[in-house]
């Protein structure tokens, strides 16, 4: 059994937090997120620690203790100091690039360009025109949106064309010989 919900979380200098009963808000330098806890986790908010314990009544207490703790400590790290994913297309003609108006423009080998519009609160870097990094504050909205983009053409084995993560590591099969 994990005990990850007994450690508490300290809190950086440079970041805010409060605590209003059961919503949890916190402000850093890249940006400001927030979330409801779970009904059945205590949250104990101190100067510079967080500390998470089970309420008495519900059974599934300490496993909601443990999942909202990585959750504010994910939030805490992302405010701080923002989480990236880093996509690469490979294959003949693979293209990618950023439009004015937030949206990313692909070329993947399809008769038409896709567009894929970025939500809010999220940063697209272009590298080059076969590389981009997504930059947030918020860790499930990043992988997310990667897991959206890549959805497209996922990396396929005999060639090993379409969009990976950086560092993925694509097994390419051998081809039948006659």
């Amino acid at each position: 059994m994990s005990r990850i919900a007994k450690r508490p979380i300290s809190i950086p200098k440079d970041i805010k937090v409060e605590l209003d009963s059961q919503l949890i808000s916190i402000q850093g330098k890249y940006g400001h997120l927030q979330r409801i806890i779970h009904r059945s986790v205590e949250v104990k908010c101190s100067k510079d620690t967080i500390i998470f314990s089970a309420r008495l009544g519900f059974s599934d207490g300490w496993a909601q203790a443990g999942t909202s703790r990585a959750l504010v400590f994910s939030m805490i790290k992302g405010v701080s100091e923002q989480f990236s994913k880093k996509l690469q297309f490979s294959g003949v003609g693979y293209r990618v690039s950023i439009t004015k108006n937030n949206m990313i423009n692909m070329s993947l080998g399809y008769s038409h360009p896709i567009l894929y519009p970025l939500p809010p609160n999220i940063e697209v870097e272009h590298l080059s025109p076969t590389e981009i990094v997504i930059k947030g504050v918020d860790k499930q909205l990043v992988g997310q949106v990667a897991a959206n983009l890549r959805s497209y053409r996922k990396p396929e084995p005999y060639k090993g064309k379409g969009i990976r993560y950086s560092d993925e590591n694509v097994r390419v099969k051998e081809a039948k010989k006659k």
